[in-house]
């Protein structure tokens, strides 16, 4: 592969090895910022002396934030990962390189790869600096799934969600990123599932990802269930049919009719509630099929 060195002088490397090489990786998610061999040279060998073992996480995360923020995010994952720094910094991203996960039409991708397209995807939708780290993230449960289970990954969630506290901890994250990247990784393949799910399924996942309470939340969580969806093979620029029916189902369960609410037979409140929504959302969705309770 072919590489310009994009106005990275080699003498910034030895200035604060370790952040000026997070910050020269970060750079080279920006329009123009391919690395030259020597770069990527220099900065492995460095890598191979532990620089990076004298990083604070106060100085890490404003430069991963800039480059998931830049143009091309999945460039600076890449020049990390050549380096040989990505196996330090965010071991649980390395580990799924290599990785299977079944895509359309009994068809393999490495989840590795898929998520740096899912990264890319994040900058397609504009979404936020939120959404983009989650992004990073949600799949991480899925690089030690037992091989006989392969490319299916029985219990990957309940692994993730170690690994998105170990990562949060470590660069030392905004406690709302940490949240989502929380709440994506045990929603987001639910979300997916969402056409096949009853009208009482779907209201309680509302409720349980708190859709009533905080709706920009879960328009950020149907973002990257979007991207997700758009990073597998034939699916880039695709309309995301998930987002449209939960959305539906959302309108639907807020503007629900009083009347509905007083019918309910259930004796608490809440109860009473979540009987509503549902039959508020198999009105919206229109089959019987949504009508019933799990």
């Amino acid at each position: 592969m072919n590489y310009e060195i994009s106005g990275v002088s080699l003498d910034t490397l030895f200035a604060k090895p370790a952040v000026n090489l997070l910050r020269i990786a970060a750079a080279a998610a920006a329009p123009g910022g391919e690395l030259d061999i020597e770069t990527l040279q220099s900065m492995r060998a460095q890598v191979a002396r532990d620089v990076l073992d004298d990083l604070e996480p106060a100085e890490c995360w404003p430069e991963l934030a800039r480059g998931l923020m830049s143009q091309t995010p999945s460039r600076m994952l890449r020049v990390l990962r050549r380096c040989d720094a990505l196996a330090v910094l965010l071991p649980e991203l390395d580990a799924l390189f290599g990785q299977p996960q079944s895509a359309s039409n009994d068809e393999l991708v490495d989840i590795g790869e898929h998520q740096l397209r899912v990264v890319d995807e994040t900058v397609r939708a504009n979404a936020g600096l939120i959404v983009r780290f989650a992004a990073l993230l949600f799949n991480a449960g899925k690089a030690d799934s037992p091989p006989e289970h392969l490319p299916a990954h029985y219990r990957h969630v309940e692994r993730g969600l170690t690994r998105v506290h170990a990562v949060c901890n470590r660069f030392g994250v905004p406690g709302d990123f940490r949240d989502f990247a929380l709440l994506a990784t045990a929603e987001l393949e639910r979300v997916h599932r969402a056409a096949e799910m009853r009208a009482g399924s779907i209201a309680a996942m509302l409720e349980r990802v708190d859709a009533y309470g905080r709706p920009e939340r879960f328009r950020n969580l149907l973002s990257l269930c979007a991207c997700d969806y758009r990073a597998f093979p034939g699916q880039a620029g695709r309309p995301y049919p998930k987002a449209f029916l939960l959305d539906k189902a959302l309108q639907a369960a807020l503007a629900l009719d009083p009347a509905l609410l007083a019918e309910a037979e259930e004796t608490t409140p809440e109860d009473a509630l979540l009987a509503a929504r549902t039959t508020a959302i198999a009105l919206a969705l229109g089959s019987e099929r949504w009508a019933g309770d799990d």
